[in-house]
């Protein structure tokens, strides 16, 4: 997801009043005091950004390795929550980290600048890569939730188009899309001196222009994801409760115990972006009413909640951030055979090759156990 319209659209709008639309780093120019709502929101940012960089690094990189284990990339969800882990990754080096070392490392190491995200062609390339992925992430979860709907609302056609071939076209199809999408950012920015310093930033002659693309961009992958999403998992979660009530005799072949695995992670998925993502969209709308391209003559500097509200954004912000590290844990807790393949990563390590791992369904749940196996030397 990205910053809600663009890297730095809340502060560019809380700086209406210069006219100008520019990035300012500093949060607090011009402001004698600070409210306690901004020094805490920005040391909620400052702080907590690191622990979500750490965790959902090693979070993100562990599952990727279990969705490509041997066992679990034989399925087609499993080739979307690879790819969502892929995205996620990427959002957090080219969309938090760079946030952070421009905005929260100078509270930590005063007169910090990270000026090497600040030169040609690598603004560019690293607004490219934080949008393109950002947005790649959204859609992903918006194509698992599709497939997930086909598969329990629909399994008869399923068969036709949940093949892996059809899964890898249509990850590399949003990929490319992505891609194309995300490309008018960096057409729209160059490197300019602002406020004495140089800084990664919308062309003065689009500014507007880089304005109207941000808000459609917000659009894409905050409000249509969350209407996409929660009217297919509504329509997933009545059908399976119709299911459960017809079912009387609760038959759950190995195949449907995995699906419904994959279905109940999908859920929680879905459930989480929607609410981690919700506070930071509502700050978003907000800042987005109150624009000088909405308003030409509003003054946010006489606007006495100015501060509690910056200090807001702040905290929001660090909110939506923990939707690039929650999927591991979610997968851990919901996904007994994600648990299985997790303990046969680590399990590999010490004896990889006297382990196998099979699934066993058991009711309603999937049991994986671990069987071990000894091979006679000839």
């Amino acid at each position: 997801m990205s910053e809600l319209a663009s890297d730095y659209y809340l502060e560019d709008k809380q700086n209406a009043s210069n006219q100008t639309n520019d990035h300012v780093y500093d949060l607090y120019a011009g402001d004698e005091e600070e409210s306690f709502m901004i020094i805490f929101g920005n040391g909620f940012y400052v702080y907590v950004t690191p622990v979500i960089l750490m965790v959902g690094l090693c979070g993100n990189s562990l599952s990727l390795c279990v969705f490509c284990s041997k066992k679990m990339r034989r399925m087609s969800a499993s080739r979307y929550l690879s790819a969502l882990s892929i995205c996620d990754l990427m959002a957090l080096v080219f969309y938090v980290l760079s946030e952070w070392l421009r905005r929260g490392l100078n509270t930590i190491v005063p007169g910090y600048h990270g000026s090497f995200l600040d030169t040609p062609v690598v603004c560019q390339v690293w607004l490219h890569l934080s949008y393109m992925s950002r947005l790649l992430s959204a859609w992903l979860i918006v194509t698992f939730t599709c497939e997930r709907y086909i598969g329990v609302c629909m399994p008869l056609r399923r068969r036709n188009m949940g093949s892996l071939k059809e899964t890898n076209r249509i990850i590399t199809l949003l990929f490319v899309l992505s891609c194309i999408v995300a490309i008018y950012k960096p057409v729209t920015s160059e490197v300019r001196a602002l406020n004495n310093m140089t800084a990664c930033t919308s062309k003065e002659s689009f500014e507007f222009e880089a304005f109207v693309l941000d808000s459609l961009y917000a659009l894409i992958i905050t409000l249509a994801p969350f209407v996409i999403i929660s009217t297919l998992n509504i329509l997933i979660v009545r059908k399976l409760l119709n299911r459960k009530r017809k079912n009387k005799f609760n038959l759950v072949t190995e195949e449907n115990a995995i699906r419904l695995e994959f279905t109940f992670i999908l859920l929680a998925i879905s459930f989480f972006f929607i609410a981690l993502n919700l506070p930071y969209f509502s700050m978003w709308v907000k800042q987005f009413l109150q624009s000088h391209y909405l308003h030409s003559t509003f003054d946010h500097t006489d606007d006495l909640s100015f501060e509690y509200w910056q200090g807001v954004t702040k905290i929001t912000r660090t909110i939506f951030n923990i939707n690039y590290c929650i999927n591991f844990f979610l997968y851990s807790i919901t996904g007994a055979c994600f648990r299985l393949q997790l303990r046969a990563l680590f399990s590999r390590s010490r004896n990889s090759r006297r382990s196998f791992y099979q699934y066993q369904p058991t009711g309603n749940r999937t049991q994986c156990t671990n069987s071990r196996s000894r091979t006679s030397r000839v």
